[in-house]
């Protein structure tokens, strides 16, 4: 199952390059229930915090009518960076799967290793490299286009 969520994130990722954003998508599950589905919408929405994974936290969170998303689990394509991680500690999300790993921007396995720091409230379970091959690749695609 965990791969047909991946693959959602991917779709969700693509569509995002099809409106000229970055692309990034995300999935947000509870068991097998799709709560959530989206892509990063930052420049359409003018909204800096509009990353993919934002964006599926804030949908689930209402339509839970919930701000602990607890036995929940995230799929997205890329590396959550640090505003990312911090939202789904304070969701209190279950575990996260992210497909590439980002050195610049990532803030899980990179940088600040946001869920390692004593000051985390709480950390999910985290897998990396969810068809890591298929996200770089989506990310690739769209930087070279536009160079």
């Amino acid at each position: 199952m965990s791969g047909t969520f991946m693959q959602m994130a991917l779709n969700e990722a693509r569509a995002a390059a099809e409106r000229g954003e970055v692309p990034v998508g995300a999935v947000l599950v509870r068991g097998t229930e799709v709560l959530a589905r989206d892509g990063n919408r930052t420049r359409e929405l003018n909204d800096p915090t509009a990353h993919a994974e934002m964006l599926v936290i804030r949908a689930a969170g209402a339509r839970l009518k919930s701000e602990r998303l607890v036995n929940c689990d995230l799929y997205v394509t890329l590396e959550p960076c640090a505003m990312c991680a911090g939202a789904a500690s304070f969701a209190r999300l279950r575990r996260i799967y992210f497909g590439a790993s980002d050195p610049k921007g990532g803030a899980v396995e990179n940088g600040p290793r946001f869920f390692s720091q004593p000051t985390c409230h709480h950390a999910p379970e985290v897998y990396g490299g969810i068809a890591e091959r298929q996200a770089a690749e989506v990310l690739r695609n769209f930087f070279q286009d536009r160079r």
